[in-house]
């Protein structure tokens, strides 16, 4: 039996001294940390990145399910291809091509769900102490994966609109000064998780030229790029240079249930994708592929990601409204499409030692800390709009306003004693 003594951990883990040490860079996200939390009913939620799934027509699931099965049924509960259902990866052109990309079905991995597609790539490039260039703040997924590889993450200054070119290349330029090797920039260029900026048009040409340049891989991943509210995104990154990784995933555009995704690659980066899905699972689930595949044939996508551009947008007016009426001194970020807004907070005021206290007041929300592999972000938080009704949605914030309205009072009082 392991010993599970105090004396040789303090979490109880008769195991630690055996583990490995990328092991012991695991740990809970911020993000997940407030699950428990967040499904008490009397919290309001504006933290977890959830779809509003109820907004998706169960009928046409049910409609899928049942001509999949009579056509398919055998071939959905076997086991698959390393690579994915090849109707599928057919099907996925047609969505990809709504934001300039023209690929082989052949090129495309399907994956459960594009965190796994990311994990795959990291995997396959990253040594420890490789440097991962990324947006400041990037998504709490991937900041998980980087540092389970032991990678340095170099945040690069972004503001509304997107990564700069500018600062892009000082980093580069500063981590080959300090002799470290970079291995990709991470990039989610629309509507981005947190901050729900979006790369501007003009910059990505920018972007694209520095890292063929530089000769850095790009890996875009763009689970939101659907979900505009007024106009459509600028072409993908991928569009234009057929080197570039790019990421997808149905999680938000349909269900996150099925845990489909896709990652689109160069030929030779593709096959050792492969190899190390079949290596980590063998197969994707078919029955997964299988469904979405014939939702896609059977229902009107294009009108059900419509239905959910019309309901994001809803809440994201009124997130902006509550905000406009309760906070309004705070800067935020004003979204064209996807989940989240990106708030600054007054001086002094830390977003994670205030946590406890927002729940207190039962509303939750993301602190800007989990989105920065350093651990800095203090001054910010992330709310997302994408779950709570619009009504929830205000309330949530009228309790955040009083919790960082009673801080920013405490702030000028011991100020003044001072």
């Amino acid at each position: 039996m392991p010993e599970t003594s105090p004396t040789r951990s303090n979490n109880f883990d008769g195991w630690l001294d055996s583990y490995s040490e990328r092991a012991h860079t695991l740990s809970v996200s911020e993000v997940r940390a407030l699950f428990a939390v967040v499904s008490r009913p009397e919290v309001v939620s504006l933290a977890g990145g959830m779809p509003y799934v109820s907004a998706l027509p169960k009928e046409l699931l049910a409609k899928a399910y049942e001509s999949m099965m009579a056509k398919k049924g055998d071939l959905a509960i076997q086991y698959g291809g390393g690579q994915g259902d090849a109707e599928l990866r057919e099907q996925l052109r047609d969505i990809m091509a709504i934001e300039g990309i023209h690929a082989s079905p052949d090129d495309l991995v399907v994956t459960t769900g594009s965190q796994h597609a990311l994990d795959l790539v990291a995997g396959l490039f990253l040594d420890k102490g490789d440097v991962v260039l990324a947006e400041g703040p990037s998504y709490v997924g991937a900041i998980g994966i980087f540092r389970h590889y032991e990678a340095h993450i170099e945040h690069v200054f972004t503001d509304d609109d997107g990564i700069s070119p500018v600062a892009l290349q000082e980093a580069i330029d500063r981590m080959k000064a300090q002799g470290r090797r970079i291995k990709f920039l991470y990039l989610v260029p629309n509507f981005a998780n947190p901050s729900g900026v979006t790369l501007a048009k003009e910059r990505r040409p920018q972007i694209i030229e520095i890292c063929q340049r530089e000769h850095i891989l790009i890996l875009e991943d763009n689970p939101y790029g659907l979900l505009y509210f007024d106009k459509p995104v600028p072409d993908a990154l991928r569009s234009m240079d057929d080197n570039v990784i790019y990421l997808g995933s149905f999680s938000k555009i349909l269900a996150p249930g099925f845990r489909v995704g896709y990652v689109l690659a160069p030929p030779a980066l593709r096959d050792k994708i492969v190899l190390a899905q079949e290596s980590a699972l063998l197969c994707p689930s078919m029955f997964s592929q299988m469904m979405i595949s014939e939702y896609l044939s059977v229902a009107d996508w294009r009108k059900q990601v419509d239905t959910f551009r019309g309901v994001y947008r809803e809440r994201r007016d009124a997130a902006l409204d509550a905000m406009s009426e309760y906070l309004p001194n705070l800067r935020t970020t004003k979204p064209d499409g996807g989940f989240y807004l990106w708030v600054t907070l007054p001086d002094g005021i830390d977003s994670k030692a205030m946590l406890p206290l927002a729940v207190k007041e039962l509303v939750a929300y993301t602190p800007g800390t989990a989105f920065f592999g350093d651990g800095t972000g203090q001054q910010h938080l992330r709310i997302c709009y994408s779950y709570p009704t619009p009504e929830r949605i205000k309330l949530g914030i009228k309790r955040l306003a009083t919790v960082i309205n009673l801080q920013t009072e405490l702030i000028e009082t011991f100020g003044k004693k001072k």
